[in-house]
């Protein structure tokens, strides 16, 4: 079909996941127009309706939740592709996509800026979340995940370190209101802690279980919240210890935390076990991490 390019199919399927031209330009870095003449023009070429407009958005027709559904395998297919086609030469080059916890992305930075100047023709691209992005689709490369050892069929998964959580204040904090003693006294002090939807890990789970509610005086969905809530003097609250050892103000209060086998892992697909950028940047990342 004639005037149809892979691009108008990704940009009309941004479109369906956001719903609006405004906020698909959004994600995909390019201009409302743009948007609007990459959807025209598969509509056009397919002679196709695959959105009903109106003012609240872009709504899909029966044609467009056929693109929904049918996309995503394909778009995963093109990611496969390109990977392997970037390998055959086994040249340190091209896009390096990384995925990880929002809580280590601004830790990672560092290490990332000099793997940059190691090998200039590699392009970065970090996805910071703490939601487990499938490495199936193609949106990363790597994963860096903390917890237990992930595990799949299709995974290469190699322990990079032991992880160490313990609970942190700050010197104004304990100036003010001391530390707890025992666990009796932790129902005495206030709590910066994440949102219930984290309440499943063990060492968050120990206080909630241990203090009332009404004694959370800061809670976040997002752990870098809450790391600058203890480092602002608000309350007691979990930091991992490679993190507060960079910050002098902050003081480890002494909480006898249940033992846990947690670890950050570095996680890849199988096809991607002879990709030279992903080999390289393990082998650099690990040897920053010695």
């Amino acid at each position: 079909m004639k005037g149809i390019s892979w691009d108008d199919y990704k940009v009309a399927y941004q479109v369906a996941i956001d719903g609006t031209l405004s906020q698909a330009g959004k994600t995909l870095e390019m201009n409302h127009a743009t948007v609007l003449r990459h959807v025209n023009r598969l509509e056009n070429a397919l002679e196709i309706k695959l959105f009903i407009r109106h003012q609240r958005g872009y709504q899909l027709t029966d044609a467009g939740s056929v693109l929904m559904d049918e996309l995503p395998d394909l778009i995963a297919q093109f990611s496969r592709l390109e990977n392997r086609l970037h390998n055959v030469e086994g040249q340190i080059s091209g896009e390096l996509r990384i995925t990880t916890l929002s809580s280590f992305s601004a830790q990672l930075t560092p290490i990332l800026k000099e793997f940059r100047d190691s090998y200039p023709l590699i392009r970065i691209k970090v996805l910071s979340t703490d939601d487990i992005v499938p490495l199936e689709s193609g949106a990363a490369h790597v994963s860096l995940r903390a917890g237990p050892k992930p595990n799949g069929p299709d995974l290469i998964v190699r322990e990079l370190t032991k992880l160490a959580t313990s609970y942190y204040a700050a010197q104004s904090y304990i100036d003010s209101f001391g530390t707890p003693k025992s666990i009796e006294e932790l129902n005495k002090h206030l709590w910066v802690l994440p949102t219930s939807d984290k309440y499943r890990i063990p060492f968050i789970r120990h206080i909630v279980d241990n203090i009332d509610k009404d004694k959370i005086i800061f809670q976040s969905n997002h752990f870098p919240d809450v790391n600058q809530a203890v480092i602002a003097g608000m309350g007691i609250g979990p930091l991992g210890d490679s993190q507060a050892i960079m910050n002098t103000s902050l003081i480890k209060v002494p909480i006898n935390l249940p033992i846990t086998q947690e670890s950050m892992w570095f996680v890849y697909h199988r096809d991607l076990k002879h990709s030279a950028r992903v080999k390289c940047f393990y082998e650099f990342f690990t040897k920053q991490l010695s």
